[in-house]
């Protein structure tokens, strides 16, 4: 996270005196995540979320309005005189909370996004990031937003020979991917796309239950990829940087699910449609809001924060979705139950049926899995399953049509 809302840069800015270097750790916190992750054969990428700090911290700007200290101004009517002999001394915290709002003519808001665009050209040129994540829905202040992504591109190219970078976005935009918080694509998408989640929130609360646990994670991850997506999973950490023993519990689990299943992931290429099952074909399901946080009513009904959670009810027993690779067909059992069930999509006269089934395995373990395809569908025996199980992938095989 390069900034948030809060309008505090994590890394050694130039422009910008309130920053991780200067004040708090005196550390150049996008630098060393940098090197760990470089050192670790990682992409790296880092998370805006500055272009709100006015809004944010408007209420700064005000004063109690009972009490003892009825009238007493907020912070945000401090001046750089008020810090002498405190830890902020020398720091104007107008640069922190901007103007008052009574001052903010469209000059001074014309310098905030020229100050913007140098901070973020700093950024992308100093820490070289393989992604950049702008927290709105559309570029960060229009044409200097779209300046920062040109030079995010141009940086790659001139180094790698190639554009190998990615700006996301929560709007679909030409020249830029599709980020979806807390929630996923409805369709299968012809472009690449990407879905966010976190555990808790977008930083750790230990009086919040998890929202996600390995079940939930698993479902948004092979969502996704049936769909073209991938899934980016935050894992808040605690004040000493350490990871959290439940969200290590349930990372392990996914971790251990991807080392047996993996091969229906990565490289992975989508279908023609992306699966299934009850809720695919639009039949009645148990369904409920689960944890939607910041959220309003209207958006509970898009894609941002449509997340599956752990409040939401397990997938029929006849929900699958599909991946390729190659010749490679994996379908992926959401939630198995031992016994038969029918995939009309799959069937011999299916207008999208990829061909006649020649063989059909347990990815897990190779067992051989019995079917009977028909012109109405396919019906698979799944093994007996013993009590809840994460997602099972069989792999199939076609005979093509010509």
């Amino acid at each position: 996270m390069a900034n948030h809302h809060d309008h505090f840069d994590l890394f050694n800015s130039s422009y910008h005196p309130w920053n991780s270097v200067n004040v708090g750790p005196k550390k150049d916190i996008i630098g060393a995540f940098e090197k760990a992750t470089r050192n670790a054969g990682l992409k790296f990428g880092v998370t805006s979320h500055d272009d709100r700090f006015l809004n944010w911290w408007q209420p700064a700007f005000g004063a109690d309005k009972t009490g003892e200290y009825a009238g007493i101004p907020y912070d945000g009517r401090l001046t750089k005189a008020d810090g002498k002999g405190k830890w902020w001394e020398g720091l104007d915290p107008k640069d922190l909370y901007g103007p008052a709002p009574e001052d903010r003519t469209p000059e001074i808001i014309e310098d905030i996004k020229k100050n913007w665009l140098k901070r973020h050209i700093e950024l992308v040129t100093n820490y070289k990031p393989d992604l950049l994540y702008n927290d709105g829905f559309n570029f960060t202040y229009g044409d200097y937003g779209k300046e920062v992504t040109r030079k995010l591109y141009n940086n790659s190219l001139k180094d790698n020979g190639k554009i190998d970078a990615v700006m996301l976005l929560k709007k679909q935009a030409k020249g830029t991917v599709n980020e979806v918080e807390s929630g996923g694509s409805n369709t299968l998408r012809a472009y690449p796309w990407q879905s966010e989640i976190t555990f808790t929130d977008w930083f750790y609360k230990k009086d919040r239950h998890l929202t996600h646990n390995a079940r939930t994670i698993l479902e948004m991850l092979i969502e996704a990829v049936s769909k073209n997506g991938n899934l980016l999973l935050s894992m808040e950490l605690k004040p000493d940087g350490t990871i959290p023993d439940e969200i290590k519990k349930s990372v392990k689990i996914v971790g251990d699910w991807l080392k047996i299943n993996g091969e229906a992931i990565y490289g992975t290429r989508p279908w023609t449609v992306y699966g299934d099952g009850r809720s695919v074909r639009g039949e009645a399901v148990e369904t409920v809001g689960g944890e939607l946080r910041n959220a309003t009513e209207s958006q509970k009904h898009g894609e941002h924060f449509n997340q599956r959670t752990t409040a939401t009810p397990a997938f029929a027993h006849d929900e699958v979705r599909y991946t390729t690779k190659g010749d490679d067909f994996y379908i992926t059992v959401m939630n198995p139950k031992g016994g038969e069930f029918v995939i009309p999509s799959l069937g011999k006269s299916s207008e999208v049926t990829p061909g006649n089934l020649k063989g059909l395995i347990q990815l897990y373990n190779g067992r051989k899995v019995s079917y009977k395809q028909t012109n109405n569908g396919l019906t698979i025996n799944m093994p007996v399953v013993n009590g809840d199980s994460y997602p099972v992938v069989l792999k199939a095989k076609f005979k093509k049509k010509h």
